[in-house]
């Protein structure tokens, strides 16, 4: 059975994504307006990108799972993600700031002007309150989300780069 990739890019206020190489945008996700993303991205089913309001910026090797949402806020608050990101299954993102080398645990919300410095886990199912700043080599947890422990080295390999370098793997099988 043959399925046509059918993603729907959009432009708004005469704003056009971008993409780098070696993307891979899954059937059903949604791109639209003042989008810039980086090489080797993948964003996965019913997520949706959503520059309207404000720009988003996206970084290389990032992985969008399936139903996250990412967006900002009206002339207040755009999205940066930057290198080596995972952002898990239902997560929301919204005009906050991730360095490089961060793991977004599913269902996480991460509201308007946070920072989530490098070498952090954000934790299944975390909030991350307005202008949350979170400092490089944490794990932060819960509702509202705290500092629960530093990120050791062994983690950072065994589960940041581990499902960065895993959905790079996953995309190449629907690339075919």
């Amino acid at each position: 059975m043959h399925q046509t990739n059918i993603v729907l890019i959009k432009s708004v206020r005469g704003y056009n994504p971008t993409f780098g190489k070696d993307c891979y945008f899954a059937e059903n996700s949604t791109i639209i307006g003042d989008v810039i993303i980086g090489n080797q991205v993948s964003v996965w089913f019913q997520a949706v990108i959503r520059g309207d309001v404000n720009s988003i910026r996206i970084g290389n090797k990032v992985n969008i799972q399936d139903g996250v949402i990412i967006h900002g806020t009206y002339k207040k608050a755009s999205t940066n993600i930057g290198d080596n990101i995972s952002i898990g299954h239902n997560a929301i993102i919204h005009g906050c700031k991730l360095h490089d080398n961060v793991l977004i645990g599913m269902g996480s919300i991460i509201m308007d002007d946070c920072v989530i410095h490098s070498n952090t886990i954000i934790a299944a199912g975390s909030v991350l309150k307005k202008n949350t700043i979170v400092p490089s080599g944490s794990i932060f947890a819960g509702i509202p989300a705290k500092k629960i422990k530093d990120l050791d080295q062994n983690l950072q390999k065994k589960e940041v780069e581990r499902i960065a370098e895993n959905y790079l793997f996953y995309a190449n099988w629907y690339k075919k």
